[in-house]
């Protein structure tokens, strides 16, 4: 029995240790996050307008991979963007 009640006490005793320092991680983890969040500024990338050209894909690839998205997604779809790959 003294063996159990050992077994027990080392398990009880390491979960408690492995919890403790849990919790300091994630408090630490918090307090950087706030500092970072509050003293850091936040930089604004420039806008770049690119070039395209103006029709890359037919209207007719178009109008068939709209239906396809429709007629698969029940019109609940929507198409974003159609890239060539």
């Amino acid at each position: 029995m003294s063996n159990i009640n050992l077994a027990f006490q080392l398990m009880l005793v390491g979960m408690i240790a492995v919890f403790g320092i849990l919790s300091i991680v994630v408090g630490l983890g918090r307090v950087l996050i706030f500092l970072v969040g509050k003293y850091s500024k936040e930089q604004v990338a420039p806008i770049v307008q690119r070039n395209r050209p103006t029709q890359l894909i037919s209207n007719k690839k178009i109008a068939v991979v709209t239906a396809v998205v429709d007629m698969v997604t029940q019109q609940k779809g929507i198409v974003k963007s159609i890239k060539k790959i």
